[in-house]
């Protein structure tokens, strides 16, 4: 564990020194004397939850990812829809997103003892570290700060995430159009190694792959073996067929641990957006490198999350600070 903290003491250390400009707006311990206890309240709100429940942490995690994609991170995906607004949560983008009440619990608890001072957004970063915590055994400091925004537009979800079926270009371009590498892309990535995914977001592998393959030949025949007794090929597209979720890595579907990239190097990536990273010339070596230092992914992971924790974060006087975080004040 101590070796484990010094490489990522080493990685934060260059992630500040290269991004500056970054990291300006946030700041560490930035509720220390405004709402002393509020990371303490979001972290036994998030291991509370994760007893109850271990597919939390990867619900958490996910959602700070969605959040930070479309509009940065200002908690827009925490808005709910209104007779004259669809919210990003309502977006097919966001299907099966979760953990919406988990923030509700951790901002109700905050607002009790600090009224008006700690931003929704800067609750989802503590869940999700709180939740990489919890998943994987690993803590770093998260800068805070952020403020809250206004609005939250369905339009905006789907030409912002990256999709399930993006190649290795695609995704390089989405995640430059956030300002995040092709090594953080790649070390992010690694999320996947718990939650699951709905049947709909790959059963295209398993079926109607291409006008020459029915099933993806770059995925294991036994892994698509399986798949398939999960996500049968359905033949009524009339009625309401049921979308069945299967976990990203069947073996440790509830530990955040490097065992994704092994994953990858045997050809049982569940999305098409994941197996590319080892089929693709671009990402090939990332994936080893991942592979066989499991300790370096680990910091290059934390950090990683702490530069998208960052990305069009509004500071200051921008936005505000909600009461509620499924409504504007």
């Amino acid at each position: 564990m101590a070796k484990l903290f010094t490489y990522l003491l080493f990685f934060l250390a260059i992630f500040f020194m290269i991004s500056p400009a970054l990291s300006l707006p946030l700041k560490r311990g930035f509720y220390l004397k405004t709402c002393p206890s509020a990371e303490a309240i979001v972290r036994s709100t998030v291991k509370t939850a994760s007893i109850n429940d271990p597919g939390v942490a990867a619900a958490l995690i996910r959602l700070h990812f969605h959040d930070c994609f479309v509009r940065g991170c200002d908690a827009s995906i925490l808005l709910d829809s209104t007779p004259s607004n669809q919210a990003e949560k309502d977006s097919m983008g966001n299907k099966g997103v979760q953990g919406f009440q988990i923030i509700d619990e951790a901002k109700a608890k905050i607002e009790a003892q600090c009224p008006n001072t700690v931003s929704c957004s800067d609750i989802l970063a503590f869940v999700a570290r709180d939740s990489v915590t919890h998943a994987g055994g690993l803590y770093y400091d998260v800068p805070s700060g952020r403020r809250d925004g206004r609005v939250s537009s369905i339009a905006e979800v789907t030409r912002n995430l990256p999709d399930a079926f993006f190649n290795v270009t695609q995704l390089k371009e989405n995640f430059a159009r956030k300002g995040l590498s092709v090594e953080e892309m790649v070390t992010l990535s690694g999320a996947h190694s718990i939650g699951d995914s709905h049947c709909s977001s790959f059963s295209k592998r398993l079926y109607s792959f291409n006008k020459t393959f029915a099933q993806d030949p770059s995925m294991d025949p036994s892994y698509a073996s399986f798949l398939k007794t999960k996500c049968p090929r359905q033949m009524n597209t009339r009625t309401t067929i049921p979308d069945p979720l299967v976990p990203f890595d069947p073996v440790t579907p509830n530990r955040l641990d490097n065992n994704y990239y092994k994953n990858l190097k045997s050809s049982r990536g569940l999305l098409a957006s994941d197996q590319v990273l080892q089929n693709s010339i671009l990402t090939r070596k990332l994936v080893k490198e991942n592979v066989n230092h499991p300790r370096t992914w680990a910091a290059k992971f934390a950090a990683a999350m702490v530069h998208m924790g960052s990305i069009d974060v509004l500071t200051g006087k921008q936005g505000e600070i909600r009461k509620n975080c499924r409504v504007v004040n």
